[in-house]
């Protein structure tokens, strides 16, 4: 019997014990997974990881778009002066960052809001998908998009179907987005537009225009489509600066400054001192700094900034550090926080390319062009936009690089447009200038302008002076430039099926010289 007792007391004790155990168990200083839920840290905790990895580093911009589309160049001879800038591929890493850091988290993020009903998540996530790959697609083409993390091979999407996607999945996103305006779940993880869904939805929309216009060559049909379903969608565009979609650098100081004043690896362009000096624009006492010795800019005194010609022959580093360095201002953490993925000069930009291609609701195209201009002014905070509308006598300068013996490096200006919009000209000269001045005011995001001017081939920019293209990445002529970056190489060897079938529809073989579906070549109307 008091064996029984005992047992029977036993059992009291321990179902007393254990009745309160979680609760009583729980470390009241450890964040519960119930908790993360209800703050939504458990899917929003990847969003500032993945717009952190939307711009890359130095091998993969500052020595890539940034110098194909002629913004930055660099004084450093890396690898004996033959590398990218000169058309011999030596980095080739964008790749790895968008698929790492943005694709594989998005899906967990998806798969995570898709189970807690949480539709604004989902499609914010599948948002920040299309913005990432519409970038990396113009580097390479075809890509893994429809099919990524199905647990298939990893079959390559055409360009076609890539952009048909895009399409489609911004259809559903800006529907959610534009139902769910009064959703504030976001705030926390939202550094761009703190959490308001309704500018989210303008940018997707103003996304869904840039994408228009870049297959309006090749796809006119669909082009128009897109655009006009842009233009007319309730969400609205990007049409003032207080909309404009930046991407926050998440405590990271932003990085063109520390290649450009730790590093000494990046200066102004010398398609920049042309264009900018030629229009005697006063943007560039925002985007650059003057030099200290006038010596350097004798050609040109009243306009105290040189730059690097893209593709040069370098010596030695040392030569070319006292060009012009990117404005000081961006060396300041405090000051520049963010990095410009899409403004409202670009929206407008859009537009007026859109009114010459006679889409409905685009308007006028010399309102548009002009009120890129005036929108790029008011971003930067510099006057005397009037006068510079109104200059129809000046253009961009020839160009000398003093630090080398004869013409070497040296180029002769193409562009024989000027700023002032003539009504009379044909949509080829017009077209020239919206591009011209898009390409000015896209500086600190050298990528749409790097599409734009393979699309379009304006603005009429030098040649490379140094060519060291071979049959290694392929050969591009004299009087051309690179058109796409090849498959990066371990794709070429642990996926090989794959690349060869992405290579198929391509088009053309994996080199630098293939153009990409919407770069048809050939006259723009």
């Amino acid at each position: 019997m008091k064996k029984f007792i005992s047992a029977i007391l036993m059992v009291m004790v321990l179902g007393a014990c254990t009745k309160n155990f979680e609760e009583t168990n729980t470390n009241p200083y450890e964040i519960s997974g119930e908790s993360l839920k209800q703050d939504f840290n458990h899917v929003g905790a990847f969003f500032p990881t993945m717009l952190g990895n939307i711009f890359g580093n130095q091998v993969e911009h500052n020595l890539a778009n940034e110098s194909f589309a002629r913004h930055l160049a660099t004084p450093t001879p890396f690898v004996g002066g033959v590398n990218n800038t000169t058309y011999y591929i030596r980095w080739n890493g964008y790749w790895n960052r968008i698929y790492n850091n943005v694709m594989a988290p998005a899906n967990q993020v998806i798969a995570i809001a898709e189970e807690d009903g949480n539709d604004v998540f989902v499609e914010w996530a599948n948002l920040i998908k299309v913005l990432a790959m519409q970038r990396l697609t113009v580097y390479h083409g075809p890509l893994i998009y429809t099919e990524y993390g199905l647990g298939k091979t990893g079959e390559y999407d055409s360009e076609e179907k890539l952009y048909s996607a895009f399409f489609a999945d911004l259809d559903r996103i800006i529907s959610v987005l534009s139902a769910n305006t009064d959703y504030t779940g976001m705030s926390a993880f939202d550094a761009s537009y703190g959490g308001d869904v309704a500018k989210w939805a303008r940018f997707a929309n103003s996304l869904r225009l840039r994408l228009a216009i870049r297959l309006s060559k090749v796809a006119p049909a669909l082009a128009k489509a897109e655009g006009e379903k842009a233009i007319a969608d309730p969400a609205g565009l990007i049409l003032t600066n207080g909309d404009n979609f930046n991407i926050s650098g998440y405590g990271q100081k932003y990085h063109p400054a520390v290649i450009c004043f730790e590093w000494g690896d990046t200066r102004m362009s010398a398609s920049m001192e042309s264009i900018l000096g030629g229009y005697k624009d006063p943007r560039v006492e925002a985007f650059f700094d003057p030099v200290t010795d006038m010596s350097l800019v004798s050609d040109h005194p009243d306009f105290p900034y040189k730059g690097i010609r893209n593709g040069a022959t370098l010596v030695a580093k040392d030569d070319r550090l006292p060009y012009s360095t990117i404005d000081i201002s961006f060396n300041d953490p405090g000051v520049v926080t963010q990095r410009k993925f899409m403004s409202a000069d670009e929206v407008y930009f859009l537009l007026a390319e859109a009114a010459l291609r006679g889409w409905t609701g685009a308007g006028d195209a010399a309102t548009n062009y002009e009120m890129g201009v005036r929108t790029s002014f008011e971003l930067w905070g510099i006057g005397g936009v009037d006068d510079y509308l109104a200059d129809n006598v000046s253009i961009p300068l020839d160009y000398d690089d003093p630090k080398a013996s004869g013409d070497v490096n040296d180029f002769v200006n193409r562009i024989t447009s000027t700023v002032a919009w003539d009504e009379a000209a044909d949509n080829e000269t017009k077209l020239e200038k919206i591009i011209t001045q898009k390409w000015i005011a896209a500086y600190t995001d050298s990528m749409e302008p790097w599409v734009d001017h393979r699309r379009t081939d304006y603005p009429k920019l030098p040649f490379n002076y140094q060519n060291d293209s071979n049959s290694d990445w392929g050969v591009i002529p004299a009087d051309d430039f690179l058109r796409r970056m090849p498959f990066i190489t371990s794709e070429r060897e642990n996926n090989p099926t794959g690349v060869a079938d992405a290579t198929s529809k391509l088009g053309g073989p994996d080199e630098i010289g293939t153009r990409l579906w919407w770069d048809t070549g050939g006259p723009n109307f």
